[in-house]
């Protein structure tokens, strides 16, 4: 009974710490994460507003960990302090008792944060990459403000401007291209002008006043209004490039099915190619069609890599929490703080210096497939996990 009681107060005092230390450390790697998102992205206030429910769950799989950890050196850290590790001892419980609520809080953390990165965090993260896709016309406006330029192989067009108040663009040059030579038969020189996306005619809409057009042979024209209007290329506004991350647990799965199909087949392509070169009198095109064929086998090879990795990567970030917990406990009651400065100086530091640098290091490795991708990726787990056998040898010793 006494074993009971004890079991489920150690257990609540760690989910209290947990929650509200999970609350604050959450909410400064959003603030981060915001303002990281809204400079790459391009996102206007209102899409910053709808990415806040988007950005909590991607930071959860390293707030979770770092968190229980917190929890565990707090809690464990204040019962030895206070001297009620010694009473609990003299009491005849054995301190393995003790550490069991943070054994349970480990294994619960654990599953939580794997559970989430079964759907919920790789599809919010997908949502929130293609957020800044799906507002055509403020991702142009959003490229303007950041880069002053719009230039690309496949838009028949180039844009550039000196500087950008509003919806008002200051100084903009239009030049537009031949869709099928790429040359330029017209630039556009005005004081300002504005952008609108027709997404029904796939057109943009250039609208620019007070300027002079410059023709191919060198005629001007001067104008002071005119409008310019260029088809958008088909996959604008479209997020082609899915990352692994951005994949949940089964369409990795789906995905790499796929590719190995599509290896098998470049396989059987090779092999055909292989024997018509040997047989046949002149090659032709042939060597330079194999080249072709086996540097796209060695790309999906290299996809294939990478979803193999971000599959092995989920369960080692997730389950570093039961790791932690095996270090926090005794450094928590080795070190007897009750004070919340301490406790995080302790606990985080071993994570800045040590596990998250492995983790990183061990992942980039596994994707270059230099060494065994287990061992690299789940490295910084059997590091921390091994680092805290010694130490709960110490804790049943005293």
């Amino acid at each position: 009974m006494a074993g009971t009681i004890l079991f489920r107060m150690i257990l609540w005092e760690l989910v209290k710490v947990f929650l509200l230390s999970l609350v604050g450390i959450t909410s400064i790697l959003l603030l981060a994460g915001i303002i990281a998102e809204a400079s790459q992205q391009g996102l206007t206030p209102a899409q910053i507003l709808a990415a806040v429910p988007l950005l909590i769950p991607s930071t959860l799989p390293y707030t979770i960990p770092a968190t229980t950890l917190f929890a565990t050196c707090v809690v464990y850290g204040r019962l030895a302090s206070d001297n009620e590790i010694l009473a609990i001892k003299g009491a005849g419980v054995n301190v393995l008792h003790v550490v069991k609520p943070g054994l349970v809080l480990g294994l619960a953390a654990s599953l939580i944060t794997l559970g989430l990165y079964y759907r919920i965090i790789p599809y919010t993260h997908h949502l929130l990459r293609e957020m800044a896709f799906r507002d055509a016309e403020g991702l142009l406006y959003s490229i303007l403000s950041k880069h002053g330029t719009i230039s690309h192989p496949q838009m028949p067009y180039a844009m550039f401007v000196k500087s950008v108040q509003g919806k008002k663009l200051i100084s903009p040059v239009f030049k537009r291209k031949v869709p099928s030579t790429g040359m330029i038969d017209l630039v556009a020189h005005a004081s300002e002008a504005d952008l609108r996306v027709d997404t029904t005619k796939k057109q943009l809409l250039i609208h620019m006043h007070l300027g002079v057009g410059i023709g191919e042979d060198g005629s001007q024209a001067f104008f002071v209004d005119r409008l310019f209007d260029v088809p958008l290329p088909p996959n604008f506004g479209e997020n082609t490039n899915r990352r692994p991350r951005d994949m949940t647990w089964q369409e990795l799965r789906q995905r790499w099915s796929d590719l190995e199909e599509q290896c098998e087949l470049l396989r059987t392509q090779i092999s055909t190619a292989t024997a018509e070169l040997l047989t046949a009198g002149q090659p032709g095109t042939l060597p330079q069609h194999i080249r072709n064929l086996k540097n796209k086998l060695k790309d999906n090879r290299g996809h294939i890599q990478h979803i193999y990795v971000e599959m092995l990567m989920r369960p080692a970030l997730s389950f570093g929490c039961l790791c932690f917990i095996l270090v926090g406990c005794p450094i928590g009651i080795l070190f007897s703080r009750g004070d919340y400065l301490g406790a995080f100086i302790t606990c985080f530091l071993p994570i800045v210096l040590i596990y998250y640098p492995l983790m990183l290091c061990g992942t980039n490795m596994a994707k270059d497939g230099k060494f065994n991708e287990v061992v690299l990726v789940f490295g910084s787990n059997f590091v921390v996990a091994l680092a805290g056998l010694p130490l709960f040898r110490w804790l049943t010793r005293n």
